[in-house]
């Protein structure tokens, strides 16, 4: 949600009209530009800081793209949780908050500011450093892989509602044993994310195969033909993927990985939304319900995991770990 015309910010020597802003904090930061907060921080040359960053973003008097760096965090969450509802909020942060004016936008905005050029790239005169610019989203990989996984977790239950439980395999092997293998079994259905400039995931209709978590190989039920792509895990070498990646998020217990690779926000019920991302992969969860996986060699595929006797304890554990909004 863009702010108002009337907000205003000091940006290199002019005024900047604010568009919009975002969090970059350790539990929230946006994950188009890395796996993790410090590699999304990396992305934009700052130091990944404990406390975090407000990122506003907007143009000054000549149109030209600027992100203004700001350490009070508060404030701009203030700001974004009013635009969310709906509100308006002038968002003015004090100039001594100003940690950085960073030319153009490493996010894509699709609003302009009124009464002035349209957006484009500072004059390089202007800038003491390389231009910002969106991540590529157009083709599949790191960047449209963890888009994706934001979107089931916005839509998680349009998303959850295409899964058939009937077609996980019936549970078995040990229970409570905490690991993050799956069972063999045949081929495995996939909802199909779609390809598309946007990034986000297209719905289709029909009924899934899954993976369903639980020890030895990994496999699962074939899924449905009507309307479900079956790319990802119908062989030998998807399985490994999805075991893999179960096994990598398992590690992440043990090892703790970069802060922010592990992520736990409200769900209702008295659940939370578990995102955990790892190098080629993203995977969203319920904790009490299954998981769907993102692979970068996998283009548009959403690959759903059972339960089963493992995937609650690995979920489990992963919340306990995670970074949380504060």
């Amino acid at each position: 949600m863009a702010g108002t015309d009337e907000d205003t910010v000091a940006a290199a020597d002019d005024a900047l009209y604010v568009l919009t802003a975002v969090l970059l904090t350790p539990a929230k930061f946006p994950s188009v530009l890395g796996d993790d907060y410090p590699e999304a921080c990396a992305a934009l040359g700052l130091p990944p800081l404990a406390d975090g960053y407000g990122l506003v973003l907007g143009q000054d008097g000549d149109g030209a793209r600027w992100t203004v760096v700001v350490d009070d965090v508060s404030l701009v969450a203030v700001a974004v949780a009013s635009w969310d509802c709906g509100m308006e909020y002038d968002l003015s942060p004090d100039e001594r908050t100003v940690v950085a004016a960073l030319p153009g936008w490493p996010l894509a905005v699709a609003v302009a500011a009124p009464g002035v050029p349209a957006p484009h790239d500072p004059d390089p005169e202007s800038a003491d450093r390389p231009v910002l610019s969106p991540p590529d989203t157009t083709v599949w990989g790191p960047a449209q892989r963890r888009l994706g996984a934001d979107e089931i977790a916005l839509q998680w239950a349009q998303w959850r509602e295409q899964v058939d439980d009937a077609k996980f395999p019936v549970a078995g092997g040990k229970s409570g044993s905490g690991s993050a293998d799956a069972r063999e079994g045949d081929d495995t259905g996939t909802v199909d994310a779609g390809e598309g400039d946007t990034g986000a995931l297209d719905d289709h209709e029909g009924d899934t195969g899954a993976v369903e978590a639980q020890e030895g190989d990994t496999g699962a039920d074939e899924g449905a033909e009507s309307g479900v792509a079956q790319a990802a895990g119908t062989g030998s070498s998807g399985r490994g993927s999805v075991r893999r990646v179960l096994a990598e998020a398992r590690a992440y217990v043990d090892t703790p990985p970069p802060l922010g690779r592990v992520r736990s926000s409200f769900a209702p019920g008295g659940a939370r939304t578990l995102r955990a991302d790892g190098p080629g992969w993203s995977l969203v969860a319920r904790t009490d319900d299954i998981a769907f996986v993102l692979l970068d060699d996998e283009p548009g595929e959403v690959v759903p995991v059972g339960r089963g006797p493992s995937l609650p304890g690995l979920l489990e554990a992963l919340d306990k770990m995670a970074v949380r909004p504060s």
